[in-house]
């Protein structure tokens, strides 16, 4: 049977395929249409995942930009299983042929049943013939390209889109851990504000998460700088503006403090006899904005901890799912079937 591991992120969906690698990164996003037939309203699929992403506030009227993960939660399922469907088929896995697919779902931590159960869901939408679930801090972990330690505890700081999975685990399972509803996505957000409100500058949802990625930084005396276009927000008019990291450091050091004190709090509730481990082995680091210049050194310059850093930080997790479907004794430890 082929065998593939699954993330799909409230801002990007990957697909592993053992073998092959990494063979899909895409918006998690469907653009609807709506229309009347018959004198009903009725709704039809424009576009999917990065076809749907570039419309975002270039659409018409009619149609609508639809994220149906949100949270680490599935809130479209029904939208969400046509996506995943259409994911599949661009990696040669039409319905006819996904009976003989091995699929592992990665979740965040602590998931609860009922979200495993509209993946199962989905999954039976898609013809996926057999399905297992992990959670976010065993596959970023193993990501890394390193064994789960048997002794000593790790700790996992992935930060997504929209939600950041905090764990110290071992190989006997969570040992602390929690999800928050910050990411990524917050960060957008703010740099909307910050432009509107402090340069006059209306600038939109893909404008701002290009900024972060081009300009943004936690590097002291960062230069970098990026011209931006929107619209002027007193008179409406097209304008545009240079913007350097500086002017954006404090947005994002913000919300980099705000995930920070949870990561203490995790710190603070491990037992005396796993501190010690934690300060030994690290914080595993994972996710894409762990690319942003600074962040990794604020991080373990903040929290006093040493940071390790994969390969490929978006991708870790996705990755580490797929190490844990190909084996059988890691399957058996870190997955489940329901």
């Amino acid at each position: 049977m082929k065998k593939i591991a699954i993330d799909m992120g409230s801002g990007v969906t990957k697909i592993y395929m053992p073998g092959c690698g990494v063979v899909l990164t895409e918006a998690t996003c469907i653009a609807v249409e709506e229309y009347f037939e018959g004198g009903e309203k009725r709704i039809g699929i424009k576009a999917y995942g990065d076809k749907a992403r570039a419309l975002s506030g270039r659409a018409a009227l009619n149609t609508h930009i639809v994220n149906p993960v949100f949270e680490g939660d599935i809130v479209h399922e029904k939208l969400a299983a046509n996506l995943l469907e259409y994911f599949l088929e661009k990696i040669e896995i039409p319905f006819k042929k996904a009976k003989r697919v091995e699929a592992v779902f990665i979740l965040p931590c602590g998931a609860k049943p009922e979200l495993k159960q509209k993946y199962l869901r989905i999954a039976n939408e898609c013809g996926i013939g057999a399905v297992y679930f992990t959670v976010t801090p065993f596959a970023a972990v193993l990501g890394h390209n390193v064994a789960i330690s048997e002794s000593t505890p790790m700790f996992v700081l992935d930060i997504g889109h929209s939600i950041t999975n905090i764990a110290a685990l071992s190989q006997d399972g969570i040992v602390y851990g929690l999800t928050v509803n910050l990411g990524g996505g917050n960060i957008d957000v703010q740099i909307i504000d910050e432009l509107a409100e402090n340069f006059n500058l209306k600038i939109g949802a893909l404008t701002a998460e290009r900024l972060k990625n081009t300009v943004g930084s936690l590097l002291d005396d960062d230069n970098k700088m990026n011209v931006v276009e929107g619209r002027d927000v007193k008179t409406g008019a097209p304008a545009s503006l240079a913007v350097n990291s500086e002017q954006i450091y404090e947005v994002i050091q913000t919300y980099i403090d705000k995930i920070l004190e949870y990561v203490t709090l995790v710190l603070t509730k491990l037992p005396a006899e796993v501190a010690p481990g934690v300060m030994h082995s690290g914080i595993y680091l994972s996710g894409g904005l762990m690319k942003m210049d600074g962040l990794a050194e604020y991080i373990e310059k903040k929290l006093s901890i040493p940071v390790n850093l994969p390969e490929e930080e978006q991708l870790a997790a996705v990755i580490g799912g797929g190490t844990i479907l190909v084996n059988d004794e890691l399957l058996d430890r870190f997955a489940t079937v329901e």
